[in-house]
């Protein structure tokens, strides 16, 4: 009885089967050099693909439920506002938020008037200027809309736009520094003499893609009295769009408000840039 013989695999054989990772049990294993040189190249064929850079796994998304690259219409700005329903306390829609900045009578208080003047420094010049205003990250260069409320001798004002990137990029770092570039400065000029401000960093929640908190305090006299007007000045950054919130008063600002403007406003926007209108449009708005 004859004993069947083993079968005899090169060791080029053998180095292919193990690089494919597959147990072949085929008769690839012969004394043949030609088939032997065949079964090397479909290796390496094999390991080379499985190699390839284009293949390699891609990081997640930072958010699934959110484009930062869509395009924000002025229907889709509307949308992402808050309403009095998203902040604490009694807060009222008010009527005409744009015109803040020029007449803001809150008490006996011009406010729009107690914050104009002049500074030495420009960018803090910059910072008085802009609050109660849409121009704090500069001119919008897409869709913007707004909304403003009132509690008391409070006043907040929260506001969506869509910028150039890389402008917005340039306006948040600048806000970023403000709280150590105009931690104390002086306001002069008009009615209300000179007007002591400070610049305080304040937290914010971890909304968005970037985000800055501070709070702005002017000390001076409006009509003969002092006056200490608080404002919380919060920015949420998600792509090229932007949440911009100002809140406070006569009375200090109400930091619980500023947080809840943040946390609710910023998921409204994150969801009208995927494509959804998160409630109706807010009525009332402008």
């Amino acid at each position: 009885m004859t004993t069947p013989r083993p079968i005899a695999c090169s060791s080029r054989v053998l180095a292919a089967v193990l690089a494919t990772g597959t147990l072949l049990t085929t008769a690839a294993c012969s004394d043949a050099d030609n088939s032997a040189s065949a079964g090397s190249e479909t290796a390496a064929a094999a390991v080379a693909q499985t190699e390839s850079p284009t293949s390699t796994p891609t990081s997640p998304t930072s958010s699934p439920t959110s484009s930062p690259g869509a395009t924000l219409s002025e229907t889709g700005a509307r949308n992402a506002l808050i309403t009095s329903a998203d902040l604490e306390g009694d807060w009222t829609q008010a009527d005409k938020p744009r015109t803040w900045r020029d007449s803001l009578l809150v008490g006996e208080v011009d406010v729009a008037a107690f914050l104009s003047g002049k500074s030495d420094a420009p960018d803090c010049r910059q910072l008085i200027d802009s609050l109660y205003d849409e121009t704090l990250l500069g001119t919008p260069s897409g869709a913007s809309a707004l909304n403003g409320f009132e509690q008391g001798d409070s006043r907040l004002l929260y506001q969506v736009a869509a910028y150039q990137k890389a402008d917005l990029d340039k306006s948040m770092k600048s806000l970023r520094s403000l709280p150590d570039t105009c931690d104390q400065f002086t306001v002069t000029g008009g009615d209300n003499g000179d007007r002591t401000v400070q610049v305080v960093e304040m937290s914010l929640p971890e909304e968005g893609d970037a985000r800055q908190g501070m709070t702005v305090t002017v000390k001076g006299d409006s009509g003969g009295q002092p006056v200490t007007l608080t404002l919380d000045v919060a920015v949420v950054q998600i792509g090229a769009n932007a949440i911009t919130v100002t809140n406070g008063g006569l009375d200090g600002a109400d930091h619980d408000a500023t947080t809840a403007a943040v946390e609710q406003g910023t998921p409204r926007l994150q969801a009208v840039l995927a494509g959804r209108t998160p409630t109706p449009t807010p009525s009332g708005v402008e």
